[in-house]
């Protein structure tokens, strides 16, 4: 989400009534500075079970009250990463202070105020996932008392839940992906109820739930960066603070950490090949570009891979956009359609 600049004078007092107005039942909304001031962006995603809430905002507090709960119904959890600012949280006697990277449960069947406050002049930014009660309660030992719950930004599994709040933010909303998301949404409520305090008998699935996440997480960012060298099992090590040992074993299931990379390498070289806007660069660019020492390794691998050299693939996208007048290359030019 990209900040919007300052609005005109008068808007963010039309904004701040906007937002009162929508949210009446839910909470009290006090502007931290002057009304005209108000700055409001925000962006929802439904995610099957729940929904992401991204805002940025000027320094304002949300005050829900008993009356607020009684009038209004909502019987939800928000799962809340800080991005950006701080985030004082307060229930009951409870009080936390959240700074970017850090992770916090808040249960809004329960009285709650909350401050969103930026540093050094910047907005506050921060996202939610909003779960509905039978989601998340039966995963924990104490439902009704783990409001305020904090997992600092040092801990892994703080980075593992940004990592994966950043994935449901890319996942398409289609029905192929819904098992996707839905699997995602899982594995951040089985951390979540780990570390808020896990429900005895739904202790057994949470060592692999954040396995699942993490090696979630590590694909994604292995996704990423196949055009850069630091994908060697130091830089991956480091980055989600593994040891080699346990990185290897996330990757018996695939082959291993090299096999997998590779593949990943190939696969992306594939589409590349078929789309029309690369079949002009020269394989060995190609090759570099991938990370491959040169191009006829390269073009072994892809061989062995997909029973076509690079070449030959590219041949048959060309051949099938000629005769079809089709825009985009063939998924099927291997034979396999």
């Amino acid at each position: 989400m990209s900040e919007l600049a300052a609005a005109p004078p008068g808007i963010g007092r039309q904004a701040l009534e906007a937002l009162r107005a929508a949210t009446s039942d839910i909470c009290d909304v006090i502007p931290l500075n002057a009304p005209d001031d108000f700055y409001l962006l925000s962006a929802t995603k439904m995610t099957g079970k729940g929904m992401l809430v991204e805002s940025v905002s000027s320094p304002l507090e949300y005050d829900r009250t008993a009356a607020h709960i009684a009038r209004g119904g909502l019987d939800h959890y928000h799962i809340t990463l800080c991005y950006q600012g701080q985030i004082r949280f307060a229930s009951g006697r409870r009080e936390i202070a959240l700074r970017p990277g850090d992770v916090c449960l808040i249960d809004m069947a329960q009285p709650n105020r909350t401050w969103l406050m930026g540093a050094g002049g910047e907005r506050s930014r921060q996202t939610s996932l909003i779960l509905p009660r039978p989601v998340l309660a039966p995963r924990l030992a104490h439902p009704d008392s783990s409001a305020a719950t904090l997992l600092p930004g040092c801990d892994r599994r703080a980075r593992l839940l940004a990592d994966q709040f950043a994935a449901l933010w890319q996942q398409p909303e289609t029905a192929d992906a819904a098992a996707v998301t839905a699997a995602i949404v899982d594995g951040i409520c089985d951390v979540i109820a780990e570390v808020a305090g896990r429900a005895a008998d739904a202790r057994g699935d949470v060592g692999r739930a954040e396995r699942r996440l993490l090696l979630a997480a590590i694909k994604q960012h292995i996704d990423a960066n196949l055009h850069t060298g630091a994908l060697s099992a130091d830089d991956l090590c480091g980055r989600f603070r593994l040891s080699r040992a346990s990185l290897y074993r996330l990757f018996e299931s695939d082959g291993g950490l090299a096999h997998y990379v590779q593949d990943q390498r190939l696969n992306r070289a594939l589409l590349l090949l078929i789309s029309p806007a690369a079949r002009s660069k020269r394989l060995i660019d190609l090759a570099v570009e991938l990370q491959f020492s040169g191009d006829s390794t390269f073009v072994r691998a892809f061989r062995r891979q997909f029973g076509l050299t690079p070449g030959e693939v590219r041949d048959r996208a060309e051949a099938w956009s000629r005769e079809t007048s089709a825009a985009d290359g063939p998924l099927h030019v291997l034979g396999r359609g």
